[in-house]
């Protein structure tokens, strides 16, 4: 039978790799590589970087076009759904066409797969089409989160409290009343400029793990429009923005 790893490899830095993730990828036949049309050079490069410096020789790569995701639609899940599907129709050729029985591929997955990251229930879509059989195993990376707490020498949680984890689309709507502590991810329009900023504290990063890596913290309020005005700026000078934050509720 097929087998196929979806491996994690960390938030940005080469060295986020694991060992258990620089030995599944030294021992798969081929590595799959999803590339998205807008990709930036950055991100192509710094995949390279990580094949380059984790793997012996020169691994065995095959690369396919990452279909394009409506954006902006009303129905966005619909919209999910649409890219799942054509998302598995590509992988699915990929694992047909370039492994044979008994042969194994790995997709890597930025970060960790478990956060996220489409790539797990992708596959489970693949296996539930049923025309073709493979065995899956998931090596956990280094999140964003994880690579957010760590530069800014914080944890996630305080005593006897509960994590929620979210995105932008989500805290525009309120911020949850059952969680002190937040942590958002794909926040394209900045939702926390909506919360009261005198009631929270904030932990920004962007390209974590980078060389251009960019971090702010401090009491909302105080830091929301020089975070809006970083992010910009470095926006318009990369192209992209990978960023995430935690919000802490302030305690009396």
């Amino acid at each position: 039978m097929r087998k196929v790893y979806v491996i994690g490899i960390g938030a940005g830095d080469p060295d986020y790799v694991t060992v258990q993730a620089v030995r599944a990828m030294n021992a798969v036949d081929v590595v799959f590589v999803l590339e998205k049309a807008d990709e930036t050079q950055d991100l192509v490069d710094l995949r390279r970087t990580i094949l380059e410096r984790h793997v012996e020789g020169t691994p065995r790569v095959v690369t396919a076009q990452d279909p394009p995701r409506a954006r902006g639609t009303a129905d966005y899940r619909g919209a999910v759904r649409d890219w799942r599907r054509r998302r598995a129709d590509v992988c699915e050729a990929l694992i047909r066409d370039e492994l044979a029985p008994g042969q194994s591929g790995a997709f890597l997955a930025w970060g960790d797969p478990a956060l996220y990251d489409s790539t797990l229930g992708v596959l489970d879509d693949i296996l539930d089409r049923g025309f073709v059989e493979f065995s899956v195993e998931v090596v956990p990376g280094i999140s964003a989160p994880q690579a957010l707490a760590a530069r800014h020498r914080v944890v996630l949680n305080r005593i006897g409290g509960a994590i929620q984890f979210t995105t932008g689309r989500r805290l525009a709507a309120g911020a949850p009343a059952e969680a002190d502590d937040v942590v958002v991810m794909l926040d394209a329009d900045q939702a926390f400029a909506g919360l009261p900023g005198d009631e929270w504290d904030i932990y920004w990063g962007a390209y974590l793990g980078t060389p251009d890596e960019l971090l702010i913290a401090g009491r909302l309020g105080e830091v929301a429009e020089e975070i809006a005005a970083v992010r910009a700026r470095a926006r318009e000078a990369k192209g992209w923005m990978f960023d995430t934050y935690l919000l802490r509720r302030r305690r009396a």
